[in-house]
């Protein structure tokens, strides 16, 4: 009985994980060119974003949260999501 119970348990785990990353965010590497903090924008040189179906190329990009441009340095390798926020192409993670 209780090998059924957790052959069960695993198999809802998986399931589980399976579904949720699915909805997971893909972050994308690149490089930080410029901050404007007034303007709350972020100059990246990034790889292709495959969830917005864009080529590799150094772009523009809002940025939502200010403390979020706090912790980018000019020159710094990144890891972000970017998405589109009321049709403006936003950064909305960085690793």
């Amino acid at each position: 009985m209780k090998t059924a119970m957790i052959k069960i348990s695993v198999a809802a785990l998986i399931s589980a994980s399976a579904a949720f990353g699915a909805f997971a965010q893909e972050f994308t590497k690149g490089v930080v060119n410029k901050i404007d903090a007034k303007a709350n924008k972020v100059t990246i040189k990034h790889e292709d974003l495959k969830n917005l179906d864009m080529p590799a190329m150094t772009m523009v990009f809002r940025v939502e949260d200010p403390a979020l441009l706090e912790r980018l340095k000019e020159g710094s390798k990144i890891e972000f999501v970017a998405e589109r926020v009321n049709g403006k192409l936003t950064v909305t993670e960085v690793k």
